[in-house]
């Protein structure tokens, strides 16, 4: 169970920098896999082939499929929220918006998340996490730099972002609600095949890939790596997190995602760092320390 303080321990706080890494690849296959495919059947793959994956895990550690109607009914919803609707708004906008602007639209995740929480009754409202989150925000916006380019037309693009962000953050309650005793193996596998069933409909009406001509191996690579990374093995952390820590701390591993995605350029790719993300990053630094609590308490006993 999260914390009643809303504190995130050391182990957590190591998850949601490998969730940060496996979240932050999928913007990148995302563009990578829409070179050839439509964005409705990229995400189907995405969630059959995460399905696929985790499948034989359940059977290694006993897990039982959930029972009837009732028992599918809590998957169905958060497959629904966590899946089919943000995967689905957020693949559209990036056909329409630069994928660096849609990292920092995803940012708003959390500022969604705490709204919802607190409007149920689940997480009070605390002002020291909400200008966290803000502040956090503004990090993003820094470090990815105020000179994106923007076009006419991508009004839509970013609302679709934006709505994806907000699903996410109904999905973090119904989650909360829900699945309060699932274990993280079992409901990212019954979620992503509830998703499968959801998003086999909807490709099938909407983009008929049946008749697509089969794609190159660089798509299926990038199908494989959002399948497997950042969908399969990620949603195991996201909802072990989510059990130890809360809802609203899961989510802020969207801050941390730019973050780390500039990190990897710099480790593996040898891309320079500048000055601007440098800042941003600490910007980002000091609000999930606000959002933390501790260093506040810490400088408090001091003064």
């Amino acid at each position: 169970m999260p914390p009643n303080d809303n504190r995130i321990d050391a182990r957590d706080w190591s998850l949601l920098a490998v969730l940060s890494i496996l979240w932050g690849g999928s913007f990148f296959f995302n563009s990578a896999g829409l070179r050839e495919l439509p964005p409705l059947t990229l995400v189907f793959l995405r969630v059959a082939l995460g399905a696929a994956v985790l499948l034989p895990l359940l059977h290694v550690q006993g897990i039982s499929f959930p029972k009837g109607t009732l028992g599918w009914k809590p998957f169905f919803v958060i497959g629904l929220l966590n899946n089919v609707i943000p995967f689905s708004l957020i693949v559209i906008g990036q056909t329409i918006i630069p994928s660096g602007l849609a990292s920092i639209l995803n940012a708003t995740t959390p500022l969604f998340t705490v709204t919802v929480m607190a409007m149920a009754g689940e997480e009070a409202l605390q002002m020291r996490r909400v200008a966290g989150v803000v502040l956090g925000v503004v990090g993003v916006v820094i470090l990815r730099g105020w000179g994106i380019e923007t076009r006419p037309g991508q009004g839509f693009g970013i609302l679709l972002c934006l709505g994806g962000a907000c699903s996410y953050g109904f999905a973090a309650l119904a989650a909360r609600r829900l699945l309060k005793d699932s274990a993280p193996l079992g409901t990212a596998t019954f979620q992503l095949m509830a998703s499968t069933v959801m998003m086999a409909v909807v490709a099938a009406v909407m983009e008929q890939p049946w008749h697509l001509p089969a794609p190159g191996l660089t798509t299926w690579l990038a199908v494989l790596g959002l399948a497997g990374l950042s969908t399969a093995l990620a949603y195991i952390v996201f909802f072990q997190i989510l059990r130890r820590s809360g809802a609203t701390n899961v989510m802020l591993v969207t801050l941390l995602i730019p973050v780390t995605a500039i990190l990897l350029g710099w480790l593996v790719l040898g891309e320079p760092i500048s000055m601007r993300e440098i800042a941003g990053a600490i910007v980002i630094g000091s609000a999930l320390l606000v959002i933390d609590g501790r260093a506040l308490r810490m400088l408090q006993r001091v003064a």
